[in-house]
């Protein structure tokens, strides 16, 4: 059987205010939050008796979700979110963004650093990564003509 579609995208953070902003200023908005904990929810994700806090949210075009999640239970044990592109596992999440320079003055007020530059790709797309919150990778494309 086919997939049906993509869900969601799940992103593990520590200050959850701060990256449901971030990422509201980009132009996801936010779904919900709830509290997520109890026997059930450990046996999905094998943690055991978990608490966690998540909050979810919607890309404009309603296709698209990003799960925003903080552990209160069981304590985060690594941490990923400094590692360079070419990382095994997580990579990064990619947005397309009506004006790439604006989406960067926007996100940069709020604490957004670029890896690189940005650079035009076969006229096609404006394209760069960010370091969003806590270090998260997120790429930013800008379709062109």
């Amino acid at each position: 059987m086919p997939v049906k579609r993509m869900d969601n995208v799940g992103i593990v953070v520590e200050h959850l205010d701060a990256a449901i902003e971030f990422f509201t200023e980009l132009g996801l908005e936010l779904m919900g939050r709830a509290p997520i904990e109890g026997e059930w929810a450990g046996r999905v994700t094998g943690l055991g008796n978990q608490r966690v806090e998540i909050a979810m949210m919607r890309t404009p075009d309603g296709h698209s979700r990003l799960e925003l999640s903080r552990f209160l239970a069981p304590p985060v044990v690594a941490d990923h979110r400094n590692a360079p592109v070419n990382a095994l596992g997580y990579l990064r999440v990619m947005f397309t963004v009506e004006d790439i320079d604006d989406t960067l003055t926007r996100l940069r007020n709020r604490g957004a650093t670029i890896v690189g530059e940005v650079v035009n790709y076969q006229d096609t797309y404006r394209l760069c990564y960010i370091r969003g919150p806590e270090g998260i990778l997120i790429g930013l494309a800008q379709e062109l003509g």
